[in-house]
This record gives structure tokens, sequence and C-alpha cells, in this order.
């Protein structure tokens, strides 16, 4: 069974202002060329309450792990999101603010491997890269996830270099257990489940909020939520790995966060772009 672990909060710890930092630059930086004034991310970073310090710390690590590069933009310092990094975050659009399930007849795909005990660390790699594809694991070596994520586990597996190491097969199920008992050996549905949960009840207020307001948008304020909400959001689709309806528990708490995530990014996103468009 493949573990979720993990929380919806983003926190002030280092690592959490890493995700908001790339949140921004998945949402603003990239359609401008990428690239972001050290100023403006700074001032944007303000808007949710972090000083200039822990900016320019969290931003020297993103640099660190080849997510950000230097570069200065007609005479300003900036950094800009590296390839690889942009790479990353068009293929995540898909999984982030989209909304595929799988059918029923649809299928599955197996990833077969076996890594040798020398490259241990390999063996880890790949193990973290299934689990956030959103496979689940039927046994050691042997992990399945439903036919529509052939495509982006080919690319994931490519790009990280560890197709070597895996055969991919289309596969049916033929029994014998019913598949909704499988399906539940293969994921811990139950923790995926609490996190939606969480999710929800940390941003149902929020969405609450912004519709009983009678006010101007505060825009500041809608850019400071829809970061959070998005940073808090774009790692459950990962975990999810888009089962069909059929073969999920009743009252299936990722189909009611889905609904409000949608509901904060319509109501957000206009406002929230106003704010930075201020911003630069």
């Amino acid at each position: 069974m493949t573990t979720v672990k993990g929380t919806t909060s983003t926190s002030g710890t280092d690592s959490g202002l890493r995700a908001l930092i790339v949140t921004i630059y998945g949402l603003y930086a990239r359609e401008v060329g990428g690239w972001l004034g050290v100023s403006t991310l700074i001032r944007l970073m303000a808007q949710l309450g972090v000083e200039e310090p822990a900016v320019r710390s969290s931003i020297s690590r993103l640099k660190r792990r080849s997510i950000l590069e230097s570069e200065r933009f007609d005479g300003r310092a900036g950094y800009s999101l590296s390839a690889q990094a942009r790479s990353i975050l068009d293929q995540g659009d898909r999984r982030i603010f989209g909304r595929r399930r799988a059918i029923p007849d649809e299928g599955w795909i197996l990833a077969v491997f076996s890594v040798p005990e020398s490259e241990r660390r390999r063996r880890h790699t790949l193990r973290a890269r299934l689990s956030w594809l959103g496979f689940g694991s039927v046994s050691a070596g042997v992990w399945i996830a439903p036919a529509h994520l052939q495509d982006e586990a080919r690319d994931v597996l490519v790009r990280e270099e560890l197709a070597e190491y895996v055969d991919l097969f289309e596969a049916r199920y033929l029994g014998f257990a019913a598949v909704t008992d499988e399906v539940s050996q293969w994921w811990d549905l139950a923790s995926l489940d609490r996190l939606y949960q969480r999710f929800h009840d940390d941003y149902e207020p929020v969405l609450a909020r912004w519709r009983s307001r009678r006010t101007k948008d505060d825009e500041g304020e809608a850019f400071a939520d829809y970061i959070r909400v998005l940073t808090s959001w774009r790692r459950l689709p990962y975990l999810d790995p888009g089962l069909a309806p059929e073969l999920l528990p009743r009252d299936w708490s990722g189909t009611t966060a889905a609904d409000l995530f949608f509901a904060l990014q319509r109501r957000l996103e206009g406002p929230a772009h106003r704010f930075v468009e201020s911003a630069r």
C-alpha cells in the first residue's frame, strides 16, 4: 500500500516558504517569460507576512536545488525558472487544475521494476516518484495506476533518468477478489481522504468570507488567500491516482475539496492577478 503522508497547511518553515515562492512563480512568472525581479518577489511575499531575509534565504535554497537561476533583466536583479522547473510546472498544470477521473473499463498501467542493491538511493527515488505520480503498491516491485496516467508516468521516468529500471505494462484486472477491496490495499485512501477533509475544513471559511463581502475586493488579501489555497491544494492531486468514482469510498472528501478549490479559484484569481500586476 502507498501511504499518504504530509499536511495541507502552509507553515512558516523554510520548506513552506519555498512552496509559496514556487506557487508564485508557477502562477505569475511563466506568463512573462519565467522571470521575476527580487524586489517584486519581496513585495509579494510581504503580502503573505514573510520578511525579506526569509525570502532571500528561501530563494538561495531554490537556486541550490536548480529550481531558480539568477538573471538580470533591464538592469534589475531577479531569478528565472530553470528549464527543468518550468517543465515540471507545465506538466503539473494538468493535475492541479484538472479533474480527470478514470472510467471503470479504462484498465491499468503496471510499473514493474528492479534496482540493484548497490543503487539503493535510485530505488528510493523511483518509489518516491511513482508515489508522487499517484501509483499504488501491489507488491515490492510492482506498482499500479489507472491507465490515464501512462503518458505522464513515461515522461517523468524518462526525465528523472529512471526508465532503465522500469518496465511498463497495460493491464486489466481479472480477479479474484473484488477490485474495490484490492484498491483499498494498493492505496491508503483513508489517509488521502483525511487530507482532503482537512483542506476543506481549512478553506471553507475562506470562501464563505469572500462570498459574504459587500465591499470592493481587497486585491492584496485576495492574492494572499489564493497563494495559500493553491499551495495547500497543489500537492493533493499528485497523491490522488484519479480512480473511477465507483472504486472510491462513500462520501469521498476529494469531491467536495475539489469543488471548494475551484470555487476559490474562480473567486480569487482575478483580483489576485491584478495585485501582482500592480506589484511588478
